[in-house]
């Protein structure tokens, strides 16, 4: 699995003209599902997302993890993680787990986070969605339970 976590001030999606969710100090991460990951990687991503010292402490050194500052996470889906656009200018989709198996897992995300205490919002799968949100520091992190990077 592969997630792409955002330290932010506030988040707010919408599905159409529906508010799914608002959201101020957390992580959004955008969760993406390859075809060989399974709850066991759902479970790993999980902690790593909460655990993951990026919040500043006194000293304005990022030394502090979501559960240290009880903020919120966003668990979006995000397919399009697995592109790969190393050919061609039309990325392709193969490595992408097919929705009915990458549904659950991303599901499994945000229930073991929610099993370590954290607030969890949730975008909607396979929906059309836009995500709004500010991006404090910047703070960007890629994580991939495969460890390729």
């Amino acid at each position: 699995m592969r997630a792409v976590v955002q330290r932010v001030s506030s988040a707010h999606l919408r599905v159409g003209a529906e508010d799914v969710f608002a959201m101020g100090e957390g992580l959004v991460s955008f969760v993406g599902v390859g075809l060989a990951d399974g709850p066991g990687d759902a479970v790993l991503l999980a902690r790593r997302i909460v655990h993951l010292r990026i919040f500043e402490d006194e000293s304005a050194r990022m030394n502090r993890s979501l559960v240290d500052v009880g903020g919120t996470l966003a668990v979006v889906s995000q397919f399009t993680l697995f592109g790969d656009a190393r050919k061609g200018r039309r990325p392709s989709f193969a490595g992408a787990a097919p929705p009915h198996r990458a549904a659950p897992l991303v599901e499994a995300v945000a229930d073991a986070a929610r099993e370590l205490c954290v607030t969890v919002v949730t975008g909607r799968f396979q929906a059309r969605m836009d995500v709004a949100l500010v991006n404090t520091g910047p703070v960007t992190i890629l994580l991939d339970t495969e460890k390729t990077f």
